[in-house]
């Protein structure tokens, strides 16, 4: 019986071995010549690995063995894990590597990898339009709205038509419009060259002489302008959690909230009180966290918009020191508001905002008591209070990446340059400390929009490399970049059709998708999350579309967070439009880059 018993276990092990998996993962949407290039081997037996190849696509033929290789040990289910490194090989191709029993899937090496990148992260943006919608060539939510919480006005009528849908929901926050206009002026600010002109103002296909990122950019403070008519008269939110009654399209939308259906939803204003959270009452403090947004985005609107909208950009320009100084007058942070559950955006912190605000503004006057307040803002908060945590709330430190100690660091004199890129080090430096411990050195916290994060951290890194030629974080920002692109535990792009030859997401969370109106294109979604917060969020599912299931990659998933592609997480595989726009700069700065060295190769 003993030995029956031994044989038994023997072959269990052995059918467990034959049917052990090994795998390579990449960025599938390749890399520029002259950049860092780590691939990461896991398997769920242990292995030792000493050597790698890289095999010419076309060919099938090897072009290289390369013994750059780490081991980093157990992790989740995976028994061994490498970092494959062939930084050295710079020869412009199409490739696979072999390691082990594996094979990583074919990607290319060449300074056009990511050309229009940039913009096609605008195919969502265009998507998430409110108003009129040219990807349903239809107008929506045009009854916006019934103003809250304002001591007079409560109960009138203002027009906020326009903006963009937060997600998949149709909520509409300052907070995080507000973020998306920064990010993509930044980017264009830094990068005009790396945006072109396929779609005109309303987001149809055609050139209309203005870069498709100024479009959007326009479409964002248009309605940000609305969402503040009179100086000092700020409005933080559209709609509620009440919007939460199932998939449909926008153009459909007939949620009542007790203004008939369909008929208009609330708008509320920047108190600087606490307003509605499910049974609750949320934590705001001030207005400043909302100010600070209004003030940065119309001081630097004015300047990005004067060459194509003169006119506007004086409008909005003369709004930027009224709004800054509702920030004074109320300082503390301005939370989101709920009805029927707890979820929020619970952002805690303000003196970032009023620190950017007071940047921009002092590069938009030239008066120097501006610089002055944003470093007195700045040392409030040296660094992003999540960097090198495990955990925070939902959007606590928002935004993610504080830009002001960017402008500081870039414009102030040297004693206050070398304050702030110390700031900025301090804060990737603890995110690196984190990012040790995994074989795709990602140091993230998985808290809900985890990849809104990596893409903060990934502007960090580039900023801080810039203003230091200080390279010693240059391949854990490589990782972050690669993590987007499928170097991850589940080999998948975390951008819906980047690349279009790749794995990313088929089914992620979208009411166009559910109602068969395409998918949403170029939106890159939350990204994985703890574990522990996915089996308590309510609602959250495995479902996929009909007659589809969802991949639950459970064969990947590590012990820590899980990452899923079906409809039904909206946890992890929702896309927003704050995180895909304020990946607009670092991918423009790539593609930059693949030009230098294109030219540097004539």
């Amino acid at each position: 019986m003993k030995k029956f018993f031994a044989f038994a276990v023997m072959m269990l092990f052995s059918a467990s071995m034959a049917f052990a998996g090994q795998w390579v993962r990449i960025n599938q949407l390749g890399y520029l010549p002259q950049s860092i290039k780590v691939a990461v081997f896991i398997s769920e037996e242990p292995v030792n690995l000493s050597k790698f190849q890289l095999i010419d696509a076309k060919t099938g033929k090897k072009v290289k063995t390369i013994k750059n290789v780490q081991s980093t040990g157990k992790y989740g289910t995976m028994n061994s894990t490498y970092r494959l490194n062939f930084t050295e090989f710079e020869k412009s191709g199409e490739y696979y590597i072999k390691a082990g029993d594996a094979k990583s899937p074919v990607f290319p090496i060449n300074t056009s990898v990511y050309d229009g990148t940039a913009d096609f992260l605008l195919n969502y943006m265009r998507q998430q339009r409110c108003g009129y919608n040219p990807h349903i060539q239809d107008s929506c939510h045009t009854h916006d709205g019934y103003i809250l919480y304002h001591p007079t006005k409560t109960g009138q009528h203002i027009d906020v038509t326009g903006g963009w849908h937060d997600a998949t929901d149709y909520l509409q926050y300052t907070t995080t419009s507000a973020n998306a206009i920064y990010q993509m002026m930044f980017a264009y600010q830094q990068n005009p060259e790396a945006f072109g002109d396929e779609y005109d103002a309303n987001g149809h296909k055609g050139a209309n002489g203005i870069p498709d990122i100024i479009d959007e950019i326009k479409w964002g403070l248009d309605w940000l302008n609305k969402m503040n008519p009179e100086p000092g008269e700020l409005y933080n939110q559209i709609a509620d959690d009440r919007d939460h009654a199932g998939m449909r399209l926008p153009n459909e939308c007939k949620v009542d909230y007790g203004y008939g259906p369909g008929m208009g939803r609330p708008v509320y204003f920047c108190s600087g009180e606490p307003q509605i959270q499910g049974t609750f009452m949320n934590k705001t403090t001030g207005a400043a966290s909302t100010a600070g947004k209004f003030a940065s985005c119309f001081a630097l609107g004015s300047r990005i918009l004067e060459p194509f909208y003169p006119e506007f950009a004086d409008l909005i320009g003369s709004k930027a020191e009224a709004a800054y100084q509702v920030g004074i007058d109320k300082p503390g942070n301005h939370q989101t508001a709920s009805v029927l559950a707890p979820y929020i955006y619970e952002e805690d912190n303000w003196v970032d905002d009023m620190e950017l605000g007071a940047m921009e503004l002092y590069q938009m006057t030239g008066d120097k008591k501006y610089l002055e307040q944003a470093i007195e803002y700045a040392r409030r908060e040296p660094v992003t209070p999540w960097m090198g945590a495990d955990s925070a709330r939902h959007y606590q430190w928002y935004p993610f990446m504080n830009m002001g100690h960017y402008h500081l660091a870039q414009l102030g004199n040297d004693r206050v340059k070398s304050e702030f890129v110390r700031n900025m080090r301090t804060g990737i430096h603890r995110t690196y400390e984190k990012a040790v411990e995994s074989p795709y050195l990602h140091g993230i916290p998985y808290i809900w929009c985890s990849n809104n994060l990596t893409t903060a951290m990934l502007t960090q890194c580039r900023l801080y490399r810039e203003l230091t030629g200080d390279n010693r974080y240059a391949e854990m920002e490589a990782s972050l970049r690669d993590w987007l692109f499928g170097c991850n535990p589940w080999g998948t792009s975390m951008i819906v059709e980047l690349p279009k030859h790749g794995d990313y997401p088929t089914q992620p969370h979208s009411s166009y998708l559910n109602a068969g109106k395409g998918t949403t294109v170029g939106g890159l979604v939350d990204g994985p999350v703890y574990a522990n917060i996915f089996k308590h969020l309510e609602g959250v599912n495995m479902e996929g579309i009909p007659n589809r299931p969802g991949e639950d990659y459970a064969r990947f998933q590590p012990d820590l967070m899980v990452y899923h592609d079906a409809i039904g997480d909206y946890s992890t595989n929702e896309p927003t439009m704050d995180g895909t726009a304020c990946l607009t700069f670092y991918l423009s700065s790539l593609e930059m880059d693949g030009a230098k060295q294109a030219k540097s190769k004539k």
